[in-house]
C-alpha cells in the first residue's frame, strides 16, 4: 500500500505531468510532429537523388556540346542518326526493328 501511494504522488506531480503532456502533443499534434519529419526527410532525400542526376546528366550534355563543336565528323555522325540528314547524293534507308 505504501509502494502505491509513492507511485500515485509520482505520477500525480504536476510538472511530471505537464512533462509527459508536452512531449505528448510534441510528438503526435503539432504541426511539425514526427511523422511530418519523416516524410520531409523522405522528400529530402528524394529531391537530392534527383538534383544528382541530373547534374550528371548536365555535366554529360555539356561534354557531348562540347565534343560536336570541335568535331566536326561527331557533328556529321549526330546529324545523320538524330535527324536523317544526308548529303545531296546519297540515299538514306531507315530500318525500323519491331
Amino acid at each position: 500500500m505504501v509502494l502505491f501511494k509513492k507511485i500515485f504522488k509520482v505520477i500525480t506531480n504536476k510538472y511530471l505531468l505537464t512533462v509527459i503532456g508536452l512531449a505528448v502533443w510534441l510528438i503526435f499534434f503539432d504541426r511539425n510532429d514526427i511523422f511530418t519529419q519523416y516524410d520531409l526527410k523522405e522528400q529530402v532525400l528524394k529531391l537530392e537523388k534527383e538534383r544528382d542526376y541530373y547534374l550528371h546528366e548536365i555535366t554529360s550534355n555539356n561534354q557531348a556540346i562540347e565534343e560536336l563543336n570541335t568535331n566536326q565528323k561527331s557533328l556529321e555522325k549526330f546529324a545523320r542518326e538524330t535527324y536523317l540528314m544526308k548529303k545531296d547524293n546519297e540515299d538514306v534507308f531507315v530500318i525500323v526493328k519491331k
